[in-house]
């Protein structure tokens, strides 16, 4: 995408309008492998952020009352633009947020996929007739928007899951007001918004405040106006926002984060196992929710499997994004790829072994594969959100569901076996939202909810969960001649 589309996009989008914000300081959006200066954008202040959400609040109802048809015309257009735009688009992702051309080919497939699955659901939401022990009364149950909703994206899979949850909910009547991560405000933000404007979707449902909680506080989630805040994020953040919406009766969707494992069995296919373990913690730098941070080797099968995964690893390129070799590219930012350092040298300290160690230049961390990481070190209870591994070998199934579990994370996992039954009843037995049997462990569906258990989050997206997140039901019941009272 060209330098000049940043430009033009550096700007809040609020009631229909392109324009600055107010704030007094800018949000610089950079290359994080080249350090290029993309974008400056003056931040949104709380005063912003009360017009987007009164813009939205004056938008929905009209909206609402759309006949759905008409509504499903908007993501049908929003596809088509996706599908024209993709080399620019994709362009786009490798510049802001370091993603390969493999990788920005993924979150573009998929994000396709859940355009696809909004235009299905703007036509979702049905009423029932319910039986009543009343003679005469007719109970009639609507399914009906929540009116507006907070959307905060993170900046891993921005463009995905910006749409993943602002797609649905505008497709079942929502109006929606979206605040990007700040190291990718362009990508899980404005160009969402010029997307679904190219797409005809009125003024006023959609709005994008690019801003920072040290400027806005809680003021995003605090707000009078929305009735529900889906958050994509850290467990810590999801915390606060869950707390800050109970003392307010607001309903939160929470994705939070993951410490998933994979697990290979003695029965398994080592080389598909090595192929499944190595991309379930690579992809993306490893900057996955789902990613596998721990991939735990049956022992009589250990010392095979160590050898293969050690050599593929050392086989991948960390270099330039926009290599179509790269499989590594950069994490997100400089103290990102601190902290990853400190992982490893944590690791070591506590008297782990590094089967590859890999180094460091500015952003670009190489892949990591540590053993012998003590047993009860909290390095292995923890989300690593990077190229690093820990690898746990186990003796017999029951030990390696109990290391599994050993986690205050649920999102994902996977275990490869033999015998698929035997994976399906491991997969029972672990304590996530969703588990893999013979696959890797980053997996994501427009129509299977998608969620975690444990610190990993509270509530599903995609399928028909959208609907018990972004609906509410509302009784109305009538009587067919007189009821009677007792009094």
């Amino acid at each position: 995408m060209s330098s000049s589309c940043f430009t033009e996009l550096a700007q809040q989008y609020i009631d229909g309008e392109w324009r600055p914000g107010s704030g007094s300081w800018d949000i610089i959006d950079f290359n994080p492998y080249d350090d290029e200066k993309l974008a400056s954008i003056t931040i949104a202040t709380v005063d912003e952020v009360d017009e987007a959400y009164r813009a939205a609040a004056r938008a929905q109802r009209q909206w609402a009352a759309t006949n759905p048809y008409a509504r499903r015309a908007v993501f049908e257009k929003a596809l088509r633009l996706v599908e024209e735009r993709e080399a620019e688009i994709s362009d786009a992702i490798v510049a802001e947020l370091g993603g390969t051309r493999l990788k920005a080919a993924f979150e573009l497939h998929l994000a396709k996929e859940f355009l696809r699955e909004a235009v299905h659901l703007a036509l979702a939401p049905a009423g029932r007739i319910v039986p009543s022990p009343v003679d005469g009364k007719e109970n009639r149950v609507y399914r009906v928007p929540v009116g507006v909703v907070g959307v905060i994206s993170p900046f891993n899979f921005p463009f995905l899951l910006s749409i993943k949850s602002v797609a649905p909910a505008l497709a079942l009547g929502n109006a929606v007001v979206l605040k990007p991560h700040q190291n990718t405000p362009i990508v899980g933000g404005s160009l969402v918004a010029k997307l679904f404007e190219d797409a005809g979707l009125p003024g006023g449902l959609l709005n994008v405040v690019i801003t920072d909680i040290a400027e806005i506080g809680d003021a995003f989630i605090e707000h009078p106006v929305p009735k529900v805040i889906s958050f994509t994020g850290s467990d810590q953040v999801g915390r606060h926002v869950a707390t800050v919406c109970a003392r307010q009766f607001k309903r939160s969707v929470l994705e939070l984060g993951g410490n998933s494992a994979l697990v290979v069995l003695e029965d398994a296919d080592l080389d598909y196992a090595v192929d499944a373990a190595v991309f379930s913690r690579y992809v993306h730098q490893g900057q996955v929710c789902m990613a596998a941070n721990r991939v735990l080797v049956d022992r009589s099968v250990a010392e095979e499997f160590t050898e293969k995964f050690v050599a593929k690893v050392k086989g991948l390129k960390t270099g330039d994004p926009r290599d179509p070799e790269t499989v590594i590219g950069p994490v997100i930012n400089s103290s990102q790829a601190e902290a990853l350092a400190g992982v490893v040298e944590q690791a070591l300290a506590e008297g782990a072994t590094a089967l590859v160690r890999g180094g460091r230049t500015n952003n670009l961390v190489e892949p990591s594969v540590l053993t012998d990481v003590p047993a009860g070190s909290a390095l292995l209870r923890q989300e690593v959100f990077g190229p690093v591994v820990f690898l746990v070998p186990f003796d017999g199934e029951e030990e390696a569901v109990r290391l599994v579990n050993d986690s205050p994370y649920g999102l994902s996992g996977a275990v490869h076996t033999g015998n698929v039954e035997r994976g399906v009843r491991f997969a029972q037995r672990i304590d996530t939202g969703m588990f893999h049997v013979n696959d890797g462990t980053v997996h994501d569906e427009p129509i299977v909810p998608f969620g975690g258990e444990k610190a990993s989050g509270v509530g599903r997206l995609n399928g028909e969960t959208m609907l018990d997140a972004f609906t509410t039901t509302k009784w109305i019941s009538v009587q067919h001649g007189r009821s009677g009272f007792p009094f």
